[in-house]
């Protein structure tokens, strides 16, 4: 299959690509900076351009792009940036497909599972509503962006995403020093939900749905979701470390400024769609999680 994918660089992106090549796929990277070798197509998200005649013959594409939520300090300026860096790929992205003969049969796009919002002890389903704040905001928008995909019949997924357990990076990854130090713990009390899948199933489940018949959102997260301190436990059980330091919400604010707000949220999201379709998890529960994260 000729496969067109987008932020190809992160945490997600880096891996799936190489199994997708593995697999046999024939992979076109979409890139802004100058092509450097051969599979690499140029592209400006922000002028809706892409590189004449990329897209030819593609049969599917998996939009990843989106600047990190956690990577800086939300700015007025960096919200606009975390924005319109999913809104204007997506727009563009879903826009070049629409146009192509024949179209692709499907296109899988990236959301999160901050569409929920912070919604409490409330149990999340692919169905449950658009919550509220600033990341649900850009969810919805984010999502809606696919549009001219779907008004051409492309078979659309959104790929709403918890906390992607890797030692390689992401918010998680960063965490790992202190939990080896023995440092980590709960933050706050500790009792919000956190919806978490790890790097090795989320990559199993993209690569599933490139072939399975399901369209719109699926919840990208582990069987059970489990409150914060339970996965603090399981991490530092896995390092064979104390995790008992907890972190006051006034001190995380202080550090992750407003994104501080969608740490500490609680979403009891569950992955219903993937699950009815019949996908296998590898790590089912936190504890095979964390040990799987520790031994990577």
């Amino acid at each position: 299959m000729k496969i067109a994918a987008t932020g190809a660089s992160g945490l997600v992106g880096t891996p799936l690509l190489r199994r997708l090549r593995t697999d046999g796929h024939d992979v076109i990277q979409l890139v802004r900076r100058e092509p450097r070798q051969p599979g690499e197509a140029r592209w400006d998200p922000a002028a809706g351009t892409i590189e004449p005649g990329a897209l030819d013959g593609v049969e599917a594409a998996v939009n990843l792009s989106g600047a990190g939520a956690g990577d800086k300090r939300w700015t007025d300026e960096y919200k606009r940036t975390i924005h319109a860096s999913r809104v204007d790929s997506t727009r563009t992205l879903a826009s070049a497909l629409a146009a192509l003969d024949p179209v692709p049969s499907v296109l899988l796009n990236a959301s999160a599972v901050g569409y929920y919002g912070d919604r409490g002890e409330e149990v999340l389903t692919e169905e449950s509503t658009p919550g509220v704040g600033f990341l649900a905001d850009v969810c919805v928008d984010w999502e809606a962006a696919t549009l001219a995909a779907q008004e051409a019949g492309i078979r659309t997924v959104h790929l709403r995403t918890g906390l992607v357990l890797s030692a390689k990076g992401g918010a998680f990854g960063r965490q790992l020093p202190l939990f080896r130090l023995g440092l980590g713990g709960p933050l706050g009390r500790g009792r919000m939900w956190w919806p978490w899948i790890t790097l090795e199933d989320q990559l199993a489940a993209i690569r599933f749905l490139l072939d399975v018949d399901v369209s719109g959102p699926v919840n990208l997260t582990g069987p059970g979701p489990t409150r914060q301190v339970e996965v603090a436990r399981a991490l530092g059980d896995a390092l064979h470390r104390p995790a008992l330091v907890p972190v006051p919400p006034p001190a995380l604010h202080l550090v992750l400024g407003e994104f501080a707000g969608d740490v500490l949220a609680s979403q009891r999201a569950v992955s219903t769609r993937l699950l009815d379709a019949g996908f296998t998890f590898r790590h089912p529960d936190i504890a095979s999680a964390c040990a799987w994260v520790v031994r990577r």
